[in-house]
């Protein structure tokens, strides 16, 4: 209901905006996002045009970060303080690195780094943004991995090495099943995060949502309109995700108690 409510208002600041009259134009120039005129129809088309960038760099980045979070969390887990150790360092120095410069570090940074090696591999945006975006949420994703992984009773893994099951096979077929069933609310928060904080990959020229915005921007000079109307591609990105999410936990159980 709220985010129908938020819709609405929305689309109500758009359709007042696009019909206003002349005078109010000239202070608000909502014509540049109006679909009933042809500049303002392919400023539109323009802009959407950015939804296919912002989905496939979100997801592939999104896969990779839980591919990755799973693989540093398990060692994290042991009780060997040095198979611990690196997963912790990780983790930790992760975190307290901003997304941004971090951004800017893969993306112009570290093909220098590979070139001083002999290696001449250059990184294009995509990559450069999914290298840093799966990297950050990883040590996140990690955390979220280890919570679910701790909250199974300590008897089910006891039961898993009566019948034989070494660390890995009982992570495999008796833990993560049930941890991925109660930690699917926080994973997919981080992916609507990741799904916001792909907008930074507009900084190293990825034709994305924010990046299209900001031509258009450049050349039509309506900061207002057409930054409201990427506010409103996101809000409703984000909609469709959690709508699909609210779907997915259903048929999960998520949403019940344990």
């Amino acid at each position: 209901m709220r985010n129908s409510t938020i819709l609405a208002i929305l689309l109500g600041t758009l359709v007042v905006g696009c019909s206003s009259n002349d005078t109010t134009e000239v202070i608000w120039g909502w014509y540049v996002i109006d679909p009933r005129t042809q500049q303002g129809w392919n400023n539109i088309i323009f802009l959407v045009n950015g939804f296919s960038a912002t989905i496939r760099l979100s997801v592939v980045a999104a896969v990779l970060s839980m591919i990755i979070g799973l693989i540093v969390v398990l060692p994290g887990l042991s009780d060997n303080r040095w198979v611990r150790l690196p997963s912790r360092v990780y983790v930790e120095f992760i975190r307290s690195v901003p997304l941004l410069p971090m951004l800017l570090w893969v993306f112009y940074g570290f093909p220098f780094l590979l070139k001083s090696m002999g290696i001449n591999i250059p990184i294009e945006p995509f990559w450069g943004a999914v290298i840093t975006l799966c990297i950050s949420d990883s040590a996140f994703t990690s955390e979220i991995y280890r919570a679910g992984i701790q909250s199974i009773e300590k008897g089910q893994t006891e039961a898993a090495k009566t019948v034989g099951l070494n660390y890995y096979q009982t992570m495999l077929y008796v833990v993560l099943p049930q941890a991925l069933r109660r930690i699917l609310p926080a994973l997919a928060n981080q992916f609507i995060y990741i799904v916001k904080m792909s907008a930074f990959a507009y900084v190293i020229g990825m034709q994305e949502l924010t990046k299209r915005a900001f031509e258009l921007n450049s050349n039509e000079y309506r900061a207002l309109e057409i930054y409201t109307f990427l506010i409103f591609e996101y809000l409703v990105l984000v909609l469709v995700i959690s709508f699909f999410v609210r779907w997915l936990e259903r048929r999960m159980g998520s949403d019940q108690r344990s």
